[in-house]
């Protein structure tokens, strides 16, 4: 007896330290998860993404690694919500506006001259309404964790420069298939004319339509600028992007590396919306040295009087509260 007790304290021994080691282990276990994004790498979502990843690495101390997948390796926006919902994907970066399919409250941060310019968006959502609308996704299976920028929508045609609502009236605008954007532009007496992104430049060239609308790289990267020369700055949307985590992924992880997450979330908006501002700059000058006619509207306020009917159909009683709520913010 006495030498089977023997045995078995020398086989604990050896055994136990195996034990501690296997439970230190698991304490440091590499979390590995993925970031999808539908942009080039450098576009400023990437490099808002990139630092996003460096600040959760650099605050786990190496613990926790999110991998970025630019250029739509892991989908088109719509199917990377549906797999950020689903578990399949951790993270992804999106617009607002295919977002807005899964939580409709969202339609209230993008309607046409919502903002009185970036200065006020930025107030909103880094304010008490921003935080309702982020924690607003976590009833749809997401975790809303940071805004990011994607300038102002403005429009550019071949005819003439735009300064009142009466200069748009008859002309075909090019725009997305969506009911807000035909609203839109129905709502300023011209026509909307939906169609693919990349047939717009041959038809702004053959005059199949008169002009289209988007943000300054787009004009410049499209080459749009080449046959549309005329860009007005009526900044008729701002549509902010966001950072979504799958709820389930979270939910999975401590209190401390959520904590982890979304302090990197948030402070990865800073290099965004620089790397955005500069982006915007490169562009605009571009454009400009090779003649494009850049004007400001004459009243935002008489474009927005434009939209009263189409804020009526298109949002909810409760969504129009929130947009009142949106442009008392001062």
């Amino acid at each position: 007896m006495k030498k089977v007790l023997f045995v078995l304290v020398i086989v604990s021994l050896l055994v136990a330290p195996v034990f501690a080691q296997g439970g230190k282990e698991e304490a440091t276990k590499q979390i590995v998860l993925r970031l999808a994004d539908n942009q080039p790498i450098g576009y400023p979502t990437v490099l808002g993404d990139e630092e996003f990843a460096r600040l959760v690495e650099l605050y786990s101390n190496g613990r926790i690694k999110v991998e970025v997948y630019p250029q739509g390796q892991l989908g088109d926006e719509k199917s990377a919500i549906e797999q950020v919902q689903f578990g399949g994907i951790d993270f992804t970066r999106v617009s607002i506006s295919p977002l807005s399919d899964f939580q409709p409250l969202l339609n209230a941060l993008q309607m046409p001259y919502l903002y009185r310019d970036a200065d006020h968006m930025w107030k909103v959502l880094n304010g008490e309404i921003g935080d309702f609308f982020l924690n607003s996704m976590e009833e749809k299976g997401f975790v809303g964790l940071v805004y990011y920028d994607s300038g102002a929508r403005s429009f550019y045609n071949t005819k003439k420069p735009i300064y009142t609502v009466a200069d748009l009236r008859g002309m075909k605008i090019r725009v997305q298939e969506s009911a807000l954007m035909m609203g839109l532009v129905r709502s300023l007496g011209a026509v909307p004319t939906p169609m693919a992104y990349g047939d717009v430049y041959s038809a702004l060239q053959t005059g199949v339509i008169d002009g289209a609308e988007n943000n300054w790289p787009s004009y410049d990267t499209s080459s749009h600028y080449e046959v549309a020369k005329y860009y007005s700055l009526d900044e008729h949307t701002r549509v902010p992007e966001m950072i979504v985590a799958s709820k389930i992924t979270m939910d999975k992880l401590s209190k401390e590396d959520q904590e982890i997450i979304k302090r990197a979330a948030r402070e990865s908006q800073k290099i965004q919306i620089d790397s955005w501002a500069e982006y915007e700059k490169k562009s605009e000058a571009k454009v400009r040295a090779a003649g494009s006619q850049i004007n400001k509207i004459k009243d935002q306020a008489e474009f927005a009087a434009a939209m009263a009917p189409l804020y009526q159909s298109m949002l909810s009683d409760a969504q129009r509260e929130w947009v009142e709520k949106i442009k008392a913010v001062r």
